[in-house]
């Protein structure tokens, strides 16, 4: 924050003005994430009074901020500017700033991003991490590089934000696992593609189920154009991927009985890459996938991991065990409190 802007003072001065601006800012930043959008979506995704949120939007109307459509609102360009030159104030204020360093610290990480409000409470939420995990891509990203990309609708989230700009149309997304249920939309293959197709850049895909028997999983390997794709995986420079949890990643992947109470006697907690582990790190079961192992994501210049939610805190904690410590995480209030207040 500018060295001549003293919160303190505004808190004794006018106390009402912090307020204010952090509510007003909320609203302006749901708007722009999931424009067009009604009045009554604010009010009950940000338990805000509707005579509260009637004048916000009309003081953002008149300001030009916003637009009122037959759709509902959206933001206007002079509104996302705005949202831009007064995000480091807002997450200073909000206490969201001090937030950042102490779960950075406490995960042992480089660098953690937190967005305001919690996933479980409010799917667009969503959208908040994929900006931030999109704004990373692009000022990460150099010329050709290989991007290795999980499923999972956190994921999916960045489809909304990528652009082909300079630093993101010579890049190659690659699948980092193959498909996993019936939940099309959110599977690594058909991200690869959408991400390519925003950024007028290039995909790798991975059109195999990702759980495989043993015997599958050996001679699938030795296929050609498998061995392609598991070659380039040590070529990859960029990882973008969420954090499961771990019964919920079971019962995703249709596991075995066996399988299902293997996790729990062992209390499982989390699962990422096909690896599940339990809060202090310890890798209990690894499915068989052909899809990015852990040593290669590890290798990757860049890692940026995405998930949120209070609900993920135990799997994201566990997770950070055995994760690269240049790892970046975004994620929400909902899952920071959990793991800040634990």
């Amino acid at each position: 924050m500018n060295k001549y802007f003293s919160q303190k003072a505004f808190e004794i001065l006018v106390p009402e003005v912090i307020s204010t601006f952090q509510l007003r800012y909320r609203v302006l930043q749901m708007i722009s994430m999931s424009g067009p959008i009604g009045r009554r979506a604010i009010v009950d995704s940000l338990k805000m009074t509707e005579r509260f949120v009637r004048n916000e939007i009309e003081n953002l109307k008149n300001q030009q901020l916003i637009e009122i459509t037959q759709k509902g609102m959206i933001c206007t360009s002079l509104g996302n500017e705005m949202l831009d030159q007064l995000k480091d104030v807002f997450q200073e204020l909000s206490g969201l700033l001090q937030k950042e360093k102490l779960l950075a610290n406490v995960l042992g990480i480089q660098k953690v991003v937190i967005v305001p409000g919690n996933l479980d409470e409010d799917a667009n939420i969503k959208h908040l991490i994929g900006k931030e995990a999109a704004s990373l891509l692009t000022e990460h990203a150099k010329k050709d590089d290989y991007v290795a990309i999980t499923g999972g609708s956190t994921v999916a989230a960045l489809t909304h934000f990528l652009e082909p700009v300079k630093s993101l149309d010579s890049l190659t997304f690659i699948a980092a696992r193959g498909s996993i249920g019936d939940e099309l939309d959110f599977q690594a293959n058909t991200l690869v593609s959408q991400f390519a197709s925003k950024c007028h850049a290039n995909s790798k895909t991975l059109y195999l189920p990702e759980l495989l028997s043993q015997t599958a999983y050996e001679t699938m390997m030795k296929e050609p154009i498998i061995k392609e794709i598991i070659d380039l995986y040590d070529e990859v420079r960029i990882v973008i991927h969420g954090i499961g949890n771990a019964k919920e990643m079971a019962e995703r992947r249709q596991s075995n009985p066996e399988i299902i109470s293997l996790l729990r006697d062992k209390q499982a907690v989390g699962e990422a890459f096909g690896y599940y582990f339990d809060e202090n790190g310890q890798i209990i079961h690894r499915i068989n996938t052909i899809g990015i192992q852990l040593e290669q994501v590890k290798q990757s210049r860049n890692i940026i991991a995405v998930a949120g939610g209070a609900n993920k805190a135990k799997a994201i904690q566990a997770y950070f065990n055995i994760a690269a410590k240049h790892t970046v995480l975004i994620t929400d209030e909902g899952a920071a409190n959990a793991i800040l207040n634990g």
